[in-house]
């Protein structure tokens, strides 16, 4: 009898917490959703909630009336912008909650192990020799990718090798950062002013160059990699007992980590190549995550994708209003967000 309550009472428990998982990402879809539509609303010519909603529905085929310039500022300028956000925010949080489970390590993110410096030199040393003949537009994201993932082949080839840690793959990530910084600091020395100031601004990170082509791609790239992370989530969450225990479980935690690491670079690499880099996200937005949900990536993968949309697409609408009719890299925007949470991280993790 003592067993059966035990159990009821422990069964009563975790549906209870399961209930309250569900009430945090039903909350967070909100507050992205709300974040999305504030991030088409504003901007030089500001507009109500109501049009943007009336346009966005007239946009699928409801037929509503909407003024024409109203149409043209939400369809053709500001919605492509505000899904970037969202994409590219989701698969930092995602990259940032799969390395840093990876490694063990909060501090973990394709940023801190060096991808999105590698990104940056790609494009950098593209505008540098003049796009190759080809298309900036075109040239600088191929650039970014292709440099991205010759960091990632580094660190893949770290991963195989045996008896690699997983502090011995946070060192290596480092020293990469280090590495691309340093040459993209030389491409930057010896380029002419005019040409520094464009590399510094895509540094920054910028949403602006959003195009319906380059959301559709970064979409599909993000969904495709998201699902084939969840497919793998009981192995993910038993890799955080530790490798041994994981691999007592019967799960190849070499495969899995060169599997994931795989999908995390093929996402930066894609959201980089496009907006540029951009800090701290894949850093809070899992740390965040881990606190509402905890481990189980059944719902700390989708709510750091969710934390992430909503940090970025909070950091686009910041952006267009600091300074009215002045857009602020966005880059610049969430590291004035972050640092100062990520202090509060630290000193609320020490309490």
């Amino acid at each position: 009898m003592l067993d059966s309550t035990l159990v009821a009472k422990a069964v009563s428990a975790q549906r209870h917490y399961e209930k309250r998982r569900w009430l945090v990402l039903s909350v967070l879809l909100f507050l992205l959703l709300l974040s999305f539509m504030l991030d088409i609303a504003t901007g030089p010519s500001m507009l109500g909630l109501g049009d943007v909603a009336d346009a966005l529905l007239n946009m699928i085929g409801l037929p509503i009336d909407v003024l024409p310039t109203t149409e043209v500022i939400v369809t053709n300028l500001r919605l492509p912008i505000a899904l970037m956000a969202v994409m590219v925010g989701g698969s930092l949080g995602v990259g940032g909650a799969e390395m840093q489970t990876l490694l063990n390590n909060p501090m973990a993110s394709p940023y801190t192990l060096g991808m999105a410096a590698a990104a940056g030199f790609g494009a950098a040393l593209m505008l540098y020799m003049g796009s190759l003949g080809l298309n900036s537009q075109i040239a600088v994201p191929v650039g970014a990718f292709v440099c991205c993932m010759l960091s990632a082949s580094l660190l893949f080839g770290l991963a195989m090798m045996r008896h690699i840690t997983s502090g011995q793959l946070i060192l290596a990530g480092i020293a990469l950062l280090f590495l691309f910084q340093s040459l993209l600091s030389l491409v930057q020395f010896v380029s002419s002013p005019e040409l520094s100031q464009q590399i510094l601004f895509w540094l920054f990170g910028s949403l602006t160059k959003a195009t319906w082509s380059n959301v559709a791609i970064t979409a599909a790239v993000v969904l495709v990699c998201i699902g084939m992370l969840m497919k793998d989530a009981w192995k993910l969450t038993a890799l955080r007992l530790g490798e041994e225990r994981a691999k007592s479980l019967g799960v190849n935690v070499a495969r899995l980590r060169l599997k994931t690491l795989v999908i995390v670079a093929v996402m930066t690499a894609t959201a980089t190549s496009f907006v540029g880099i951009i800090g701290f996200i894949g850093i809070v937005a899992p740390n965040i995550a881990r606190m509402l949900v905890g481990e189980d990536q059944r719902y700390f993968l989708p709510l750091s994708a969710l934390v992430g949309a909503f940090l970025l697409s909070s950091a686009s609408v910041l952006s267009k209003i600091i300074v009215p009719g002045a857009l602020f890299p966005i880059g610049i925007v969430t590291a004035i967000i972050g640092v100062p949470f990520f202090f509060w991280l630290i000193i609320g993790k020490r309490r």
